[in-house]
Formats: structure tokens, sequence, C-alpha cells
């Protein structure tokens, strides 16, 4: 039997669990089990590896896809480039090859752990079909953990940002100085904020709403409600609307795939 999970806190409206639940069944795969393991501190990854070696991945959701970061042996590329990793493939390894790969000493264990971030394959498969020329700028609404994906997915792009927080941080735009002429140079506005997200269903992004056309794309990384108040002021707007819901399934397979790779990194 394979072992998987879900690592961080809470986990009270776990998405995944069900997920691969119904994904192993429709399968029929019956060698496989998917859990939830709430960890509100990720200093407890080493005991919770311990006490579970058949584990072969995890899933790593808030607060813990910056953090966990110090406790992998190998980043993937774009997933260090985001600062963030929501996917973990554990490596059974003797003690032997984790001395011939420098690890021991530094990692105190005998598997090795990969960390992917499988939100920007996620995001980039779901927005991709929707992109038309004149999505040429974007604007991010919000600058938490799930903004690195994006940020780096458009990067990957080619396709210039510019993030808006509550909060003075660098570059970006405050929410109280978006004045509609922003809107109208950026076609595609991505809310990565968890304003609208069940039960706060009558939240909302802060933004000139009157300024958007039917040449804009809005995209929602919330998915509970299926169409946020974000979404639903933009489609009264003429505006393409996208909620997160195809980047989760997108991920989670992904996530699934990575963990029965047989590639190895250096």
């Amino acid at each position: 039997m394979k072992y998987y999970g879900l690592i961080g806190f809470p986990l009270s409206h776990s998405f995944s669990k069900k997920y691969f639940a119904e994904k192993f069944k429709s399968e029929n795969i019956t060698d496989a089990v998917y859990d939830n393991y709430p960890l509100e501190n990720i200093e407890g990854l080493q005991d919770l590896l311990d006490e579970n070696p058949k584990l072969c991945g995890l899933n790593v959701t808030v607060p813990h896809k910056k953090n966990v970061l110090r406790f992998l042996d190998w980043v993937e590329h774009d997933a260090r480039k985001a600062g963030a990793v929501n996917c973990i493939r554990v490596i059974k390894e003797s003690p032997v090859m984790a001395a011939f790969s420098g690890e021991v000493g530094i990692k105190d264990h005998d598997f090795r752990l990969e960390g992917y971030n499988t939100d920007l394959y996620g995001f980039e498969m779901s927005l991709k079909p929707l992109l038309k020329r004149h999505h040429e700028k974007a604007l991010i609404l919000g600058d938490g953990g799930a903004a690195q994906a994006v940020k780096c997915t458009l990067e990957n792009l080619e396709i210039p940002f510019t993030v808006v927080t509550r909060k003075p941080d660098g570059d970006n735009i405050l929410f109280d100085d978006l004045k509609p002429h922003h809107i109208k140079n950026h076609k595609l506005i991505i809310n990565t904020t968890p304003l609208g997200t069940y039960p706060n269903v009558d939240e909302f992004p802060p933004i000139p709403y009157g300024a958007i056309t039917d040449d804009h794309l809005l995209y929602d990384l919330i998915y509970n409600p299926e169409e946020t108040v974000f979404l639903r002021k933009g489609r009264e707007q003429g505006a393409a609307t996208k909620n997160g819901y195809e980047m989760l399934l997108l991920q989670a397979e992904k996530s699934w795939e990575i963990w029965n790779s047989e590639e190895k990194h250096p």
C-alpha cells in the first residue's frame, strides 16, 4: 500500500482528501490511500515522516507552502523561483546513498524530499486557453502565498504584471490608489486574495469595476463559491471569467504524476 496526504493547518475544508478518494475509486486504484495530516507547526514534519514511513507523497497547503522549503533536499526550478512548494515527493533512500549525495548531516533522515509547485502548472494550463492578444498586461490582486505561483507563471508567459495590495510594498499599487485607468490598461485581472471565499461570500476586492469591459478576463483563484462577487461584477460588465476549480483539479493530477514518476534529480 502507498500512502499520500496533505499537510497544513487547519484542514477542515480540504479538497484533496475527497478528490483523491474519488479518483482512487473511479480508477480502481486499490493500493493507495490519501489522508489529512494537520500540522500546526512545520517543525513537526520530521516526526510526521518518521511516524509514517510508508508516505510516498505530500501536498502542502497554508500556512506551510513557504516555510517547508528548508526541509527539502531538492526543489524544482519554478518552485524555487516562486518561493513556495505545494507538492513533496518522498523517496526512500538508504543511509549509504544519502552519504554519497552529501545530505547526511544536513537533513537528518534516510529519505529524500523533493519539492514542486503544481499550482503553477494548474494556473497556467487553465489560463492559457482563455488568453487573447489584448491580454498584454495583468493586475494581480493580493501578494500572499497564492500570488507567488501567479507571478512566476505570468513571467514564464512573458505577461508583465502589477501587484495591488492594501499596504505599501515596493512598486505595488495600493487598492486605495487604484483608478479606472489602471483597469483600462490591464485587461487581465487575477484575484489571489481570500476575499469572497465561503462563508464570507459577500466580500470582494475593492477595485473600480465600472471600468471593466468585454475585453477583460477576470480570474479568481477561489473555487467556493463557484462565482464570487468579483467574478459576478466582471461578468455583468461583459468580461470573460474563470474560477479556480480547474486549477485545483490540474494541480492535484500533476501531484499524482510527480509522485508516480521514475525521474531522478541530482
